[in-house]
């Protein structure tokens, strides 16, 4: 169900929080949130979010997209898993589109599991001309041997895609990488 608010309530980050915690305060073990309002800017902001505890474990994601009326739009989104075993999952995005065609996009993940750790953080830009720029680095370690990997990769027209992988010892000496197969 989606329910109109006034425009003084959710209309920042507290508003995308808010959300999430009221989804998880909600007696059930599962529950959503879905608002839709007019904003200061002559635009909507809609929030949404959910959650779910279980025996195999708990999650939590959440949404925020805000429009300007004037072609301007910015949209937030996360979410967070937690398992009974131990592993997490964590992931958070922000993208925004502006009235003359650039757009922006930033981005990361975070896992933690039996076999190891993995994180990733990256962004993308696209100027109004539709030049675009692109940059993420990734890095994982084994919980088995303690070896890590970390990949850098980026994007631009001038040298096209690059992308540089080290990796490392338990103590954090660089070594050869496995081949892939």
């Amino acid at each position: 169900m989606t329910h109109r608010i006034p425009h003084t309530q959710l209309t920042n980050w507290a508003g995308l929080a808010g959300a999430i915690l009221i989804a998880v305060a909600l007696p059930a073990q599962a529950g959503r949130l879905r608002a839709v309002h007019d904003n200061a800017e002559g635009g909507q902001t809609r929030v949404f979010g959910a959650a779910h505890a279980g025996e195999a474990g708990s999650a939590v994601r959440g949404s925020r997209v805000v429009t300007d009326g004037e072609g301007n739009v910015s949209a937030t989104r996360g979410a967070a898993v937690q398992g009974a075993a131990g592993g997490s999952f964590r992931r958070g995005a922000r993208n925004t589109r502006a009235a003359d065609g650039s757009a922006t996009h930033q981005s990361g993940m975070s896992a933690t599991g039996a076999k190891g750790t993995i994180d990733s953080q990256g962004n993308a830009t696209k100027d109004a001309s539709g030049n675009v720029t692109q940059q993420r680095t990734t890095s994982a370690t084994s919980s088995t041997t303690g070896n890590s990997v970390e990949s850098t990769s980026s994007y631009n027209k001038d040298t096209g895609r690059t992308r540089t992988t080290t990796c490392f010892d338990s103590s954090g000496a660089t070594i050869t990488c496995p081949s892939g197969k």
